[in-house]
Order: C-alpha cells, then structure tokens, then sequence
C-alpha cells in the first residue's frame, strides 16, 4: 500500500522550507532526537502536495497500526498454525514411520533449535540494515514452501531435515514481526497489540484452528496432503504483508545524528538485567511449552484412552485459552505492570501440566486447561513488551531475537528432547512433571524483573520516561518539547 505522505528529514528547524516551522509542520523522531545531540525532524507531506497537520498524521498512522496489526496477526498465527502440525500429525505419521517418543522430541527440537538460531540471526540482521519488510517477506515464502515439502517425507530422516529447514525459515518472523508492531503502537496498546500479534493470533489459528483442520484433513486425505496445503495461505499472507507493510529504514539525517542509537553492540543490550531474566525466562517457558504441546496428545491418547475426536476437542481447548488469555494478560499488564501480570499468570500456568495427569473427565479436564494455560499469555511479555521497554529503539529486534532464540534453543529443542528421553524411562507423566517445574522456576525468576509499563511508571513516579515510551514531554538535557512523538507517526 503506498502511503498517503513522503517524509523529508532536517536536523534543524529552521531549514524547513516555505516558513513551515510552526509544530503544524513539524513530526519530531523519537526516541532518536531525544538520543541525539542535535534533534531531527521529520515533515509529512501529502502525495497531492502540502504538508500534512499532526492531527492527519496521527490519523495515518492510526489506521496503518490498524492494518499492520491484522496482517501481523495472520503472519504470525499462520507460522504457530503450521508449528503445530507435526504434535496433532504424529498419529497419522506413526503409522508409517512408527516413531518413538525420543524420537518425536528430537524432531520437535531440531524445529526449535533452527528457529532459535534464524531468529538471533534475523534480529541482528534487521536492526544492522534497518530494515524489516523484506526479511519477513522472504521468511513467509521460505517457511510456506519448505512446510509443503515436509509432506514428501519418506522416514524419519527427511522429516526431521524438513522440519529444521522449516524452523530456520520460520525463526525470523517473529521478531521482525515484534519490531514492527512495536513501533507502530502508541504506548498504551502497546501490551494489547502484542497480545494480539503473538498471543491471540496463536490461539486462533495454531491452537484453535490447527487441531480441527490438521486432524480432518488427515482423516479425510491424509496427514502428507495437510502438508501440502499449508503453501497457499502461506503464499496469501505474504502477498499481503508486500501490499502493507511499509519498508522503514533508518534515514540517512536520523543515522548520522543518532549513529550511537541506531547500532547497540550485543553485549550492551545484554547487560540490561530484564533482558538477561527475560532470557532465563523464555528458556523455562519453552520448555513448559513445548513439553505440553508436544505431549499432551499422546498422553490423553495413550494414558487416558480418549478417542482421536475427544483428544482433538480438549486440545482445542487450550487453543481457545491462548487466543483469550494472550489478549487478556498484556492487556492486564499495561495496567497492573509487567512484573505482577507475569509472576500472577505464571502460578495458573504450574497447575496446567497437573490438570493433563490428574483430571481423567475430557469436559472437566477441558475446562481446567482453559483456566490454567495462562502462560501463553506471558510469552508476549517476556519475548517482546519487557525486553524492547528495557533497552534502546536501535536493539529492539536484536533483543528480541536473542529472547526468543536462547529461549527456543534451550526450552524449546533441548525441553523435548529431555521430555521425550524422560518418558521413556519413566512414562509420559515425566513430561508433565517437567513442565510444571519449568513454571516454578519462572515464577522465582519473574520476582527480579524491574518494572517497565509505562503506565505502571507513571504512578510511581509521576511522569513517563520520554525515551522509553515516546509519549509527550521533554528530550532529557534539550529542555525541548515534542509536538508530536514517534508513536504517533506512521
């Protein structure tokens, strides 16, 4: 979609031409003026000529934070959607290739393990280019097209290589994804948006839609044609995020005033003490994660004896928990803080993996996973609100990527494979145990966090940092005020 206004970049206002100095004329960037020594402005201009009005500007960038959330919100789920294939086709699967828990684990792992080093990669790599669209593009084909080879698997060999593939594909989407939206959102939606992105668009489509379409296409056609399938909406999705999203490279006066901003070493986005507990964190709840997802069909399968349907039915319960609940707990959060939305969350979420190996009714066990997979919810805090409220605009994708990265490498391909080597020893209930220990640990570690919620901020301390939150106020040490912030541009 091509926007509605060019911008023209000045690092000083009274360049700006035609006498328009005044703050109708006048889109400050921040954080990058806040963060430079010498402020830079951007001016809006209308594609039929003239100069667009804060009041237009934040309108334009209103309704792009609109589209950018639904395109985001099918890319994402589409990517969750198609993670969830290999747990609710294994069935289908074991009946040709007869694999063993271990076995299931290990190809859940290399999944995690490409994805978790793709999206370190990816990260850094759009933060170092500035630039987002492209990549994720590129990421959408990729994932769609190697997903659909999945289904040409003739053993376990060439189902694990094409589901590492799928996972280096889909390793970047996400962060990329995070970044933009990120930047788009004023601070106040900022907790609800990425819980619309990551959280309920997971919910909808990789756990409420995933169970349904994944099991009757494999009833009905086979389990290597639900492969199959997955290329067209793939495709769709990405077409749509070519015609929406807008390519936002740094600009060239914005770099060179704001060059220490823009590129932040790793090492320096590490030594931020939310990122490093943020990373421990991911790692504990990719575990509890993946040994649910992973493990719970087989055990309600082999150990509860429930049919196909009623396994299908439970499992979609816990799809219709993570659209809620990853809405619900960011939504929360930008109220009540981070901090205690994360820790509260996480105590439901221990109980979860118990409800799996104690409830034997399908409805009642349906109904306490709903109540307790409350930790889907805190994947949008741990992976993208906390650690992008934590460290400079010039990191964001970086931080992310290494969030999620460590936590898939660690949780998500190692948590598996010690889940799957455990039930083998000691039966499908060891996954369970292994779970709900993971959510303790993320309890204890969520009490060091230090609080980042804007809103949270403000009550304690009576004012929002400007260069966290990009809302109004002063650029520290320029005495200068903001007419219009980054968040509000489009």
């Amino acid at each position: 979609m091509r926007p509605a206004f060019a911008i023209t970049e000045f690092t000083d206002a009274d360049s700006i031409p035609d006498g328009r100095q005044g703050n109708d004329a006048r889109v400050f960037r921040e954080p990058l003026a806040c963060q430079s020594a010498s402020a830079s402005f951007a001016v809006l201009r209308r594609r039929g000529g003239g100069v667009m009005t804060p009041g237009e500007a934040r309108s334009d960038a209103h309704r792009y934070e609109r589209r950018l959330l639904i395109v985001l919100f099918l890319g994402v789920g589409f990517v969750l959607f198609d993670r969830q294939a290999l747990a609710f086709l294994t069935p289908y699967i074991n009946v040709d290739f007869g694999l063993s828990s271990a076995q299931l684990g290990l190809a859940a792992g290399a999944l995690s393990f490409a994805w978790a080093v793709s999206g370190i990669l990816m990260g850094a790599l759009s933060d170092r280019l500035g630039r987002r669209k492209s990549l994720l593009i590129t990421a959408v084909v990729l994932f769609s097209l190697i997903s659909a080879v999945s289904g040409l698997a003739t053993g376990f060999a060439g189902l694990l290589i094409a589901r590492a593939l799928m996972g280096a594909a889909e390793g970047g989407v996400i962060p990329l994804s995070q970044s933009l939206m990120i930047q788009a959102s004023r601070p106040n939606r900022r907790g609800l948006n990425m819980g619309l992105v990551q959280g309920a668009s997971a919910g909808l489509l990789g756990g409420i839609a995933a169970p349904f379409a994944f099991i009757w296409l494999a009833e009905s056609i086979g389990w290597r044609w639900s492969f199959f399938l997955t290329l067209l909406p793939g495709l769709l999705i990405a077409a749509a995020l070519m015609v929406i999203v807008r390519e936002r490279p740094l600009l060239p006066a914005a770099r060179s005033t704001a060059k220490p901003t823009v590129k932040v070493p790793l090492r320096q986005a590490l030594g931020s003490r939310n990122v490093v507990l943020c990373i421990l964190i991911a790692v504990c709840y990719l575990t509890w994660f993946s040994a649910i997802v992973t493990f719970t069909p087989l055990y309600l399968l082999q150990i509860k004896g429930f049919a196909p349907g009623t396994m299908g039915t439970v499992m979609t319960c816990l799809g219709v928990a993570w659209m809620v609940w990853g809405v619900v707990t960011p939504a929360i959060s930008d109220r009540i803080g981070r901090k205690p939305a994360l820790a509260g969350f996480t105590v439901l979420a221990v109980c979860c993996p118990l409800a799996v190996m104690f409830v034997d009714n399908a409805w009642l066990l349906g109904a306490a996973m709903m109540l307790t997979y409350t930790g889907v919810g805190c994947f949008t805090l741990f992976m993208a609100v906390i650690p992008a409220e934590s460290v400079p605009p010039g990191a964001l994708a970086t931080v992310a990527g290494v969030t999620m990265g460590a936590g898939e490498l660690l949780g998500g391909a190692f948590g598996p494979m010690l889940a799957g080597w455990a039930s083998d020893r000691w039966g499908l209930q060891a996954a369970m145990v292994i779970a709900a220990a993971s959510a303790v640990l993320v309890v204890l570690l969520s009490l060091g966090l230090r609080e980042t919620a804007p809103r949270a901020l403000s009550r304690s301390t009576g004012a929002l940092p400007a260069a966290r939150t990009g809302t109004a106020g002063e650029c520290p040490g320029s005495g200068r005020s903001r007419s219009v912030s980054q968040n509000q541009l489009p």
